[in-house]
């Protein structure tokens, strides 16, 4: 009898052990590696850097007419001011009007105070020059793309 029970007891853990490894090697094949790819891309994401400081886009447009006749404004006349528009106003800005900032295209404080030394000169500004484009320098700023209209 006991002979009889070892063997049972050995051939059933020769069967759980087979029994196991073939749902080992089961799950190896179930869990095949699947393939990654981002649902959108880098680009997608990126914010488009559009600051038209309350302009509209016709004035806008007016603007960025100016700014590629004269100042190597090379995109598309589409109302939006983007990076290379205000690279451009910044160019302006540089020569006429002390911007001392990198040409980055990035409508910052520095780049601000150069349009309020302008706007205040030309467009009625009577704000001070604090960098902060508030609703008086967005006025002037408005004036002055209505002027090239």
């Amino acid at each position: 009898m006991r002979a009889m029970t070892r063997t049972l007891v050995g051939a059933g853990t020769a069967v759980g052990i087979a029994v196991g490894s073939l749902a080992a090697a089961g799950t190896g094949f179930a869990a095949t590696p699947q393939e990654t790819k981002p649902v959108i891309s880098a680009e997608a994401v990126a914010p488009l850097a559009v600051n038209n400081l309350g302009l509209s886009k016709e004035q806008a447009k007016n603007l960025q007419r100016v700014l590629h006749r004269d100042w190597g404004y090379p995109g598309p006349i589409d109302g939006l001011l983007g990076t290379d528009s205000w690279k451009a106003m910044q160019r302006y800005l540089k020569k006429h009007w002390e911007y001392g900032g990198p040409i980055d295209g990035i409508v910052g404080s520095g780049t601000v105070k150069g349009l309020q030394r302008m706007l205040k000169q030309h467009y009625n500004y009577n704000g001070a020059i604090d960098g902060i484009a508030g609703p008086q320098t967005k006025a002037a700023f408005k004036r002055f793309a209505d002027d090239y209209g």
